[in-house]
């Protein structure tokens, strides 16, 4: 790859980076040191990129680099995952975009980065199964199992005021 080729990958797809990064750390420090971990390594290891993959190859990297980052952060911290306790006193939401954020930091952080990479970035299977490295049934198997959850989750009258 060259330092063309790579600048060009820097403009075109930056943004697009940060914001799935940032969807799955809720951070905007760490999903900024994780894109730029991810534009390192690709320039580290650019000789062995091809020009064409070069999109693949930075997702793949910045989605592996997410996942080291949080499987450290849940080694340090277990939060509890799971729904709501039914006739919890817990606060109210009125607002659909509040609760979806909510059911998606429940999710497994694999169901969540494939749900955010079909359903919110608009990658297809193959895509996103480049980017993971998980095969496509396993892909589709992830999707649904969390498209299950957000439903179930969302369809909770006692969510919504």
């Amino acid at each position: 790859m060259s330092p063309e080729v790579y600048n060009r990958c820097v403009e075109e797809h930056a943004d697009r980076l940060y914001r799935f990064v940032l969807k799955n750390v809720r951070d905007e420090d760490r999903a900024a040191d994780i894109v730029q971990d991810a534009y390192e390594k690709m320039w580290r290891y650019r000789e062995g990129v091809q020009d064409d993959k070069a999109k693949s190859y930075l997702f793949t990297t910045a989605y592996h680099v997410m996942i080291d980052a949080l499987k450290r952060e849940q080694r340090m911290t277990r939060p509890e995952r799971g729904l709501p306790d039914e006739g919890s006193s817990g606060e109210q939401y009125s607002d659909l975009n509040e609760i979806l954020h909510a059911a998606l930091e429940r999710l497994p952080a694999d169901q969540k980065m494939v749900v955010l990479l079909r359903d919110y970035e608009g990658y297809s299977y193959e895509e996103i199964e480049q980017i993971t490295g998980l095969s496509q049934s396993q892909v589709k198997v992830y999707i649904y199992r969390a498209r299950v959850f957000l439903k179930k989750y969302i369809g909770q009258p006692e969510l919504v005021v």
